[in-house]
């Protein structure tokens, strides 16, 4: 068994913008980041998913230009609700300090919870488990992160510690001795991004 997360490339988006489930496009290193994925993965693999954000299934389909892509809104990042596309700094702490006291379990306004996300990728990829393999999953940092998480019993509020995923990063998974384990492949480090406000 072998299944491989792909994290998006670069996004095109302002450092300090809250974004989850928006559909924003990729910058113009998209091709050199594409490249340097697909070095890691095999030519060839039974099935591809993504999430139906246009930063992942871009580079799906750029990945696998033969394959057909199946497109899994599970596996789409957190939704960051009412906080959509704003910056972080201008969100009201009123409404933060809930969320950033256990964002584990409290919901984003209009939004989901780390758990909610959690629940819903793992799903997805234990049905994705049960299919022909090798397999794809093109998506995002929370996603990947969730499921990490999840194979290795790795506590949720731990995960950032845990798994630092860049942009563009590789990771395959494998069965072994009856057990998931993960190897990084491809983790290349990019700018520090941000995705809490300043002061937290």
């Amino acid at each position: 068994m072998e299944i491989y997360l792909v994290r998006h490339t670069a996004p095109a988006v302002a450092s300090g913008v809250c974004y989850g489930q928006s559909d924003i496009g990729v910058i113009d290193t998209f091709l050199q980041e594409a490249q340097l994925i697909s070095q890691q993965l095999p030519l060839k693999v039974a099935a591809v998913y993504s999430s139906p954000l246009q930063r992942c299934t871009l580079l799906a389909n750029h990945l696998f230009p033969q394959q057909a892509v199946i497109t899994e809104p599970d596996l789409m990042e957190i939704n960051c609700g009412h906080w959509e596309l704003q910056r972080w700094d201008d969100i009201p702490k009123a409404q933060l300090d809930p969320w950033m006291n256990d964002f584990v379990h409290v919901r984003i306004p209009g939004g989901e919870s780390y758990t909610d996300l959690f629940e819903r990728c793992t799903r997805r990829f234990d049905e994705c488990c049960k299919h022909p393999y090798p397999a794809v999953l093109v998506a995002h940092g929370g996603v990947i992160r969730s499921i990490l998480s999840y194979i290795t019993g790795t506590a949720l509020i731990d995960s950032f510690n845990q798994f630092s995923l860049y942009y563009g990063c590789v990771i395959k998974i494998f069965n072994q001795q009856g057990k998931l384990h993960y190897e990084v492949l491809s983790n290349i480090p990019h700018p520090k991004e941000t995705h809490k406000p300043s002061g937290y």
